[in-house]
């Protein structure tokens, strides 16, 4: 028998031989398992993130449900009818309403946010920081663009928030410094000249409020006092819709114990209030700013994340930036929302402002989906 050693053969019961295989050392078997455990431990390490995410319906539950208050619209149909429709009574005097962000660097949907609720706020209050949320140096983005919004100079509320900015090396927590800017807010807002019974907006520059919405807020009684708005949220531009997950802009009845959050604050929610465009930039630069500067940086884990090339394909694709997992309770969303975002041809009921300047706004628009790198 060619290639077995003769120490390998033992005589059968009837006098032949048979081969019978050794037993590997228990050395041998130790590097085995610690090889396979290593690997195990670095997959652990290396894809933690997204095993938590997978397992997310296993370990933890979702919030309890919104009250989802219908909203009713159509083109020619009085204030009265639409306020009895919701239950709620034709004001005979509109309320004032301000309108209140915290900014970082969302000029081109900034510029269409403002436009888009001008004919019915009465003061715009925006807080920026000379820092990021992470404690990296940034720019006044507003203050230096500031000629780009001379349309509603009259209403404008600015402050320049003093920011942090980090040791190098080190790292600021994030949501440490969103909650000082908020704060710092609220100062802001009182300082607006609102008064008790104005309604407050609060909400992040992308969460956009459609006018529909407004209408409702100003000329309707009964409204309730603390009401979230539900928003259509979109990633990249308006071409990727995602779902109507977007909860956190809220609308106030502003009062001596109004303080400005982003957080679930009542359980009542507007049905399809506007808009939430999320990283809807111009330039894969402004991406890359964000994807660092925001609370979850952290999400950032690899450097090939910032190459531009690659932010490039997956906005086109309408892929995940970090290459996440769907933040989902139930396996079937999770399952149903794993992969790229389905495109959209349409471009109905979105913005009026963004639609009668297409041509500038043409990379948030279906097919637009190339950006400048700077």
């Amino acid at each position: 028998m060619l290639g077995t050693h003769r120490n390998d053969l033992f005589p059968s019961r009837n006098g032949n031989f048979r081969h019978t295989s050794r037993l590997p050392p228990r050395k041998f078997l130790f590097v085995i398992l610690f090889i396979v455990a290593s690997i195990g431990v670095i997959g652990i390490v290396s894809y933690s993130q997204k095993i938590s995410y997978f397992f997310r319906p296993l370990w933890d539950c979702p919030p309890a449900p919104f009250i989802h208050i219908p909203h009713y619209y159509a083109e020619n149909v009085s204030m009265e009818q639409l306020c009895h429709l919701h239950g709620w009574s034709l004001r005979t005097q509109p309320r004032r309403i301000f309108d209140g962000i915290i900014f970082s660097n969302e000029l081109d949907l900034l510029e269409i946010r403002w436009h888009e609720l001008n004919p019915y706020i009465s003061k715009f209050v925006i807080v920026e920081a000379n820092s990021t949320f992470t404690g990296i140096p940034k720019p006044l983005f507003f203050s230096s663009n500031r000629a780009r919004f001379a349309f509603a100079s009259d209403k404008i509320v600015h402050h320049v928030f003093p920011g942090e900015v980090a040791p190098k090396g080190l790292k600021k927590n994030p949501f440490e410094l969103e909650k000082r800017q908020r704060i710092a807010m609220d100062s802001m807002i009182r300082l607006s000249g609102i008064s008790y019974g104005d309604v407050l907006i609060m909400s992040d520059a992308d969460e956009i409020p459609s006018q529909e919405t407004l209408k409702l807020l100003q000329w309707c009684d009964g409204v309730p006092p603390i009401m979230h708005l539900e928003l259509k949220n979109y990633m990249y531009s308006f071409e990727f819709p995602v779902d109507y997950s977007s909860w956190r802009a809220t609308a106030h009845i502003y009062g001596p114990q109004t303080h400005y959050r982003h957080s679930r604050q009542t359980d009542h929610i507007l049905s399809d209030a506007g808009w939430h465009c999320s990283f809807c930039f111009r330039r894969i630069q402004d991406f890359m700013f964000k994807m660092t500067a925001y609370s979850h940086a952290d999400r950032v884990t690899r450097k090939d994340f910032l190459n531009y090339s690659r932010i490039q394909k997956l906005i086109c694709r309408g892929d995940d930036l970090f290459n996440m997992l769907p933040e989902e309770y139930t396996f079937k969303e999770l399952i149903k929302k794993m992969g790229p975002i389905p495109r959209s041809a349409s471009a109905v009921h979105l913005p009026a402002y963004l639609i009668k300047n297409a041509d500038k706004f043409r990379f948030l628009l279906p097919g637009g989906c190339l950006r400048a790198q700077k």
